[in-house]
């Protein structure tokens, strides 16, 4: 897989984020789960920083960076706080699979870059619930 393909993968991987913590977010509740709600904000505020960054990326390199879809589905269930936990946990893990592979699709800074991505993907994905993984993004989703 070459950089530029890693690059989309992982763009494309932001936009589906971008979209379904919007739809956590609107199943949780400040009142209600206020740790919970907290934690789904700040995971789309870090994703769309993350989009906008990507973004940025491939138009510096003289590429079309990769539009969204129409829509996306959730990858669980977003009824109860413990589903839309799970489900973040779930979304974050497939976050952490591209970044795993844009580690090994570059190398010297955007490399260095990748990995702190991919650490503080496997982080949110503990704060979620999820479960540690040795090497996270590397088992799929």
């Amino acid at each position: 897989m070459s950089t530029v393909e890693a690059l989309q993968d992982v763009l494309a991987a932001e936009h589906a984020a971008v979209h379904v913590y919007g739809t956590l977010g609107a199943a949780t509740s400040l009142s209600a789960t206020p740790e919970l709600y907290e934690r789904v904000s700040l995971a789309w505020t870090e994703h769309r920083a993350r989009r906008d960054a990507l973004e940025v990326e491939l138009r510096g390199l003289g590429v079309r960076p990769v539009g969204t879809r129409a829509a996306y589905e959730a990858p669980g269930p977003v009824g109860s706080p413990e589903e839309v936990s799970a489900t973040a946990a779930l979304l974050e893990q497939r976050c952490a699979a591209t970044y795993a592979a844009l580690v090994a699709a570059t190398s010297g800074p955007r490399r260095r870059a990748a990995v702190e991505l991919l650490a503080e993907t496997a982080v949110t994905v503990l704060a979620f619930g999820g479960a540690a993984e040795p090497l996270p993004g590397v088992g799929g989703a």
